[in-house]
């Protein structure tokens, strides 16, 4: 299958999503901060409003892959294999106890079905669940035995993080925070050992760099011109890196980056909060980011180097070059009204996924900002976000695509 987008809204053919599952339910009033939730979901009813998402999105003709079954498939290939992940994702989970790691070892591999077992990694594992001599251990005394030793991971179903599709390559990412950065171990498995992509996907980033950089930064406004966002999750220093290492791939048809320096703030975490593309000709943008914004060109420089500079011109004219049309239009999430436009960013009005051009999926609880869309003449399919909304994540924020047209 590999990978083959070059655009924001060419029709969408394959994505991938995940289901969220029982590491919601492991969030609790004095860990959801630190993992990053601002309240705490109703799972059945984030796992209803999740299967409208993906009706829709089978509606619309795109394949819609689970992030599960995919690492399930992968794992699947050999006993090695299977063993490698989960040493693999122990210690990338910091346990580093040699009694812990050979019973947590234990635990995971005892586990008969492949996709129990990922999904046993993205709930978390207790200190209870470890056999009861364990706790004679000065860390486990210390604990409460239904505390964590492999924490939850409930930001998954915010499969656009943690890797990123860019023409026909990835970046996979080390992401901005520690309860964040375990989720890139199973793009990476699926994207190195699946069958489906396996050696025919060349890595522009990898999780190992030292700066922290996030699929939501990072948009693919046609095969020549890609825009990254400088923000709360991704480093300037990262951008310079994936930039450099697309330019270094001879296949590659991208050699122009434009890095948008966003405030860094957690209403503005990724550029696709602020920032999403609905037709050919026209942007969804939140309007408070236009003040004082800066854009910054990078192009390939002699014997690998870059060539940086900041673009003196308005950013819809930046937009315009990128996408390769004579101009665009921006419309404003919330319109022109002040309070609506800070009420609906932070429930993701900004954040919409367009599966066609002028056809976007939106939350619909933005309802100003969807019919300032509509009377643009977009179609906007709207899905309910009541649980899904918590995470601080919209429809972009929810998918990764892998093919578009």
């Amino acid at each position: 299958m590999a990978i083959n987008v070059k655009s924001e809204i060419g029709r969408l053919q394959t994505v991938l999503l995940h289901r969220p599952g029982s590491e919601l339910e492991q969030l609790a009033p004095n860990s959801m901060a630190r993992l990053l939730f601002d309240d705490i979901p109703y799972l059945r009813g984030a796992q209803t409003e999740h299967d409208c998402f993906a009706d829709v999105l089978r509606e619309r003709g795109v394949k819609v892959l689970y992030l599960s079954e995919l690492m399930a498939q992968t794992i699947s290939r050999s006993s090695a294999l299977r063993r490698q992940f989960v040493d693999d994702f122990i210690h990338r989970s910091g346990c580093v106890a040699d009694s812990y790691r050979e019973a947590l070892t234990e635990l995971l591999l005892s586990i008969p079905d492949d996709r129990e077992l990922v999904l046993k990694t993205m709930v978390g594992v207790r200190f209870d669940e470890l056999p009861q001599h364990l706790g004679r251990s000065l860390a486990s005394l210390r604990s409460d035995r239904t505390h964590f030793i492999l924490e939850p991971i409930p930001n998954l179903y915010f499969t656009r993080d943690p890797f990123a599709c860019i023409g026909n390559g990835v970046s996979l990412h080390h992401m901005y925070s520690v309860t964040r950065n375990r989720e890139t171990i199973y793009g990476d498995y699926i994207l190195h050992y699946h069958p489906d992509f396996a050696g025919q996907v060349p890595f522009y980033y990898t999780a190992e760099e030292p700066f922290t950089l996030e699929g939501g930064d990072i948009m693919n406004l046609s095969a020549h011109t890609i825009a990254v966002g400088i923000s709360q999750r991704t480093m300037p220093e990262a951008v310079e890196r994936l930039a450099r290492n697309i330019f270094m791939d001879e296949h590659s048809t991208i050699r122009r980056v434009l890095a948008v320096d966003i405030p860094s703030r957690r209403a503005f975490m990724h550029l696709d909060t602020v920032l999403t593309q609905l037709d050919r000709d026209k942007f969804l943008i939140h309007p408070s980011i236009l003040q004082n914004l800066q854009v910054f060109e990078l192009t390939p420089g002699k014997q690998g180097s870059l060539q940086v500079r900041l673009l003196e011109k308005p950013l819809e004219e930046l937009l315009a070059q990128g996408v390769g049309t004579e101009r665009v239009t921006l419309l404003q999430c919330g319109g022109g009204d002040q309070i609506a436009a800070q009420r609906e960013q932070w429930n993701d009005g900004s954040n919409t996924l367009c599966v066609s051009p002028g056809t976007v999926i939106a939350y619909d609880r933005n309802y100003v900002t969807n019919e300032i869309l509509e009377n643009a003449g977009i179609e906007v399919l709207r899905i309910p976000s009541g649980e899904l909304s918590r995470g601080r994540g919209g429809p972009r924020c929810m998918s990764m695509p892998l093919q578009r047209e």
